[in-house]
């Protein structure tokens, strides 16, 4: 348990290409008194942990994360370049020179994109061993061997200086077992045994793999930074009668700004004024524009197409939706994968494994056959560079961090790899009706009146209703101001939980209810009884409007479904999932809703039942829950992986493992589908670092193939691994929902025909 005097500090870590990495700077500074709870971030460049300083200073968790061969810089400040593992003998790097750039390092890119890799300290090394190699061996055609024996000494010496410093460092830090400590033993035991040329190629095909996972990484993340530029850098700014451009982060929540057609929208924000399509595509991946009036929210990123619109900001910069997205997706590395954690714990074992059979394989033939110590070292040697669990440690965490990034451009986010990896086992999914299936937004149909008129009838259950919270309750009120009739004057009003409300109007108790508060009261007669159900079986939600006790007149209510919602259904039947709808409505409503959705029902349910319905679900199976994220939250808890439909809203990126901002039902089949081809990917990628790791075990220890072979193959495994993960990138879960929405709406007049 951490001290009370602790508190958590926060770092950015530059040079981190790999799982590997991350694994350095964690093991760094896991061991220094008085930290706690290390969590490093690969792709997010951060380590953060709690640190009590009457026993570590935060100098001194820098130190010895610098001291491992990275760069570290405290949250906030300008990025600090890692020296490409030159360190000093105090473990501190040699300060910057002017010219030199402030970015990763290790990095492919500049921030802004720009291809760099010849400007880093791994490029330099690349291209200078390259070329004391291409010297060597033209050294080798014009100079007597004993000479060029010494070009690949040379070349060797040069690319294994850095390696061998990092090693040591690992070492020191209480890490003996890495790629450095492996390299610096093969590479050198070359050496002595009289192999340079090969110890030469060894050392520049390692310095090619570095910089070729520091680009695959890069771009791995340049696709998480693409979604921070979304964003414009100014705004225009309204003071007074005028306009001026302003930075856009510097937007405090209650200003006006104007946004142009053509103009990205630089807040989160409401329309005061204007009417324009706006393409949200940038944000939720929808592809058509959606129509924004007074009072309508948009989201900072999103383009304005066609009118002039003044913006009233409603979210600081720091806390607008393509902010929360991009540290839900950072964030999102910390809960990892169950497959990735034991791939973690797997790799502590098998680096140990690896140098003990490598040890073996150097003498046991020797001493005990009689065989040639140089072969069976040389072998053994291999051995050490072919067994490198690099590949094998990036394979989920890079395929992982490919899918987070996929999924937030499409408008599905996921926190984290363990979401994924449940979303991928899903079998059950189940749906709320209210705001999930349907829009949410009832509407009122039918009005049966048994004393007065119809406007009577609905004054008095506006004035029951006025103020209330409940869809119903706003849908009648609605109504009412659309017909333009006077709401009556009431006092007392108050919720009936589960069952209405009711009032004091004009002397009299009214009250706006279910039929089970009728059938309470005993006023739901054998004549009522029937014009209820017909209309319940229409798909229709019935409120009796009593005024002391007398029924006055029914007023029926429909919340249509949502276009994609049988889209969705059959799209989820198709990857073998079955759905079932969860609704505390009544059973003939939700049959009739349920019937035309296709799908299963069970209704009546309060949340507690929901929770009790989701509990049965998940013993035959693994449970998807999909809700609005605010009514649902203790069933969204329940499931195995709980899902919020919402634009962008606090709650569904905050309170569910997972959110869909488009509102599109369809989309659930989307993120399961994208869950499954990560998984997919993630098989693949351990099947290509264990396949070729075994092939070349077996024949490294059969004498076919050499050093250079195993640090090709070991690089060529990271290679093909990364860039494996990489095409995640380009994978589209929502292609099949957009090529069905002429279906959906066929689905959707079929529903309403009835």
């Amino acid at each position: 348990m951490a001290d009370a005097s602790a508190g958590q500090r926060e770092w950015r870590v530059t040079g981190m290409d790999c799982g590997a990495c991350a694994a350095k700077v964690r093991g760094a500074v896991e061991r220094l008194p008085g930290v706690e709870d290390v969590d490093v971030a690969l792709m997010a460049e951060r380590l953060r942990l709690t640190l009590d300083e009457r026993q570590t200073s935060a100098e001194r968790v820098e130190k010895a994360v610098r001291g491992v061969g990275f760069g570290i810089s405290p949250k906030g400040a300008p990025p600090e370049k890692p020296k490409g593992g030159f360190i000093l003998p105090d473990g501190a790097f040699p300060a910057a020179s002017d010219d030199e750039t402030e970015h990763d390092d290790t990095a492919g890119q500049t921030e802004d994109g720009g291809a760099t890799w010849v400007k880093t300290a791994k490029g330099r090394l690349v291209l200078g061993t390259g070329a004391l190699l291409a010297a060597a061996w033209a050294s080798k055609l014009v100079l007597p061997s004993e000479i060029a024996h010494w070009g690949f000494v040379l070349a060797t010496l040069v690319g294994l200086w850095s390696i061998a410093l990092r090693a040591i460092a690992m070492a020191r830090a209480g890490m003996p077992f890495t790629i450095e400590m492996l390299m610096t033993i093969a590479v050198g035991g070359a050496l002595l045994i009289g192999e340079p040329e090969e110890a030469a190629l060894v050392v520049f095909l390692f310095a090619v793999g570095e910089l070729l996972e520091g680009v695959s990484a890069d771009k791995a993340r340049n696709s998480i930074r693409a979604l921070s530029k979304l964003v414009p850098k100014t705004a225009r700014l309204e003071v007074g009668e005028t306009t001026r451009e302003v930075a856009a982060e510097k937007l405090r929540v209650g200003q006006v700004v104007q946004v142009r057609p053509g103009d990205r929208v630089p807040c989160d924000g409401e329309v005061i004024e204007g009417v324009s399509g706006v393409d949200e595509s940038p944000v939720t991946g929808e592809s058509v524009p959606t129509l924004k009036e007074k009072g309508a929210a948009v989201f900072a990123g999103s383009i304005n197409t066609e009118a002039l619109l003044r913006v009233q900001v409603t979210k600081a910069a720091e806390d607008n939706t393509i902010a929360r997205i991009v540290r839900l997706v950072e964030e999102a590395e910390s809960a990892r994968a169950p497959t990735e954690r034991f791939i973690d714990r797997f790799s502590r074992v098998y680096m140990p494994a690896v140098v003990g059979t490598a040890l073996l394989v150097a003498v046991v033939p020797p001493l005990a056959f009689g065989q040639a110590w140089d072969e069976w070292v040389y072998r053994a040697l291999a051995l050490l560079l072919i067994g490198c669990p690099c590949a094998l440690v990036i394979s989920v965490p890079a395929s992982i961090t490919s899918a987070l990034s996929t999924g937030a451009r499409n408008g599905l986010l996921m926190k984290g790899g363990a979401v994924i990896e449940a979303a991928a086992r899903t079998t059950h999914a189940a749906f709320d009706k209210t705001g999930t299936l349907t829009h949410g937004k009832p509407r009122v149909t039918d009005i049966t009146v048994f004393v007065g008129g119809e406007d009577d009838l609905l004054a008095l259950a506006a004035g029951v209703e006025s103020g209330a919270s409940h869809p119903l309750g706003r849908a009648i009120c609605a109504e009412a101001e659309r017909r333009g009739v006077g709401v009556s004057a009431s006092t007392g009003a108050r919720a009936l939980p589960g069952r209405g409300a009711e009032a004091v109007i004009g002397g009299a108790r009214v009250c706006v209810g279910s039929p089970r508060l009728a059938e309470e009261r005993g006023v739901l007669t054998d004549d009522l009884w029937p014009r209820v159900e017909a209309l319940e079986a229409e798909g229709k939600t019935v409120v009796i409007v009593l005024r002391e006790d007398v029924p006055n007149g029914l007023i029926a209510l429909r919340d249509e479904p949502r276009a994609d919602a049988a889209q969705s259904v059959a799209q989820l039947r198709k990857l073998g999932i079955s759905t079932v709808m969860l609704t505390g409505d009544n059973p003939r409503t939700a049959q009739a809703i349920a019937e035309g959705l296709g799908i299963e029902q069970r209704s009546g349910l309060m949340p507690t039942d929901k929770v009790t319905a989701i509990r049965d679900l998940a013993s035959g199976g693994h449970v998807m829950m999909v809700g609005d994220g605010i009514n649902d939250a203790p069933a969204l808890a329940a499931a195995h992986v709980g899902v919020a439909m919402g634009s962008g809203t606090d709650v569904a990126l905050e309170t569910a493992d997972a959110a869909i901002l488009r509102n599109r039902v369809t989309d659930v089949a989307a993120l399961i589908r994208l869950a499954r081809a990560t998984m997919s990917n993630i098989r693949q990628n351990i099947a290509i670092a264990l396949g070729l790791k075994a092939v070349f075990l077996v024949t490294t220890v059969l004498g076919i193939t050499g050093l250079w072979i195993a640090i090709l193959a070991d690089t060529g495994a990271t290679v093909l691994v990364t860039m494996n993960a990489l095409r995640l990138l380009f994978f589209r879960p929502t292609a099949l929902t957009e090529a069905a929405e002429p279906d959906a709406r066929e689905a959707q007049e079929f529903v309403r025909a009835g």
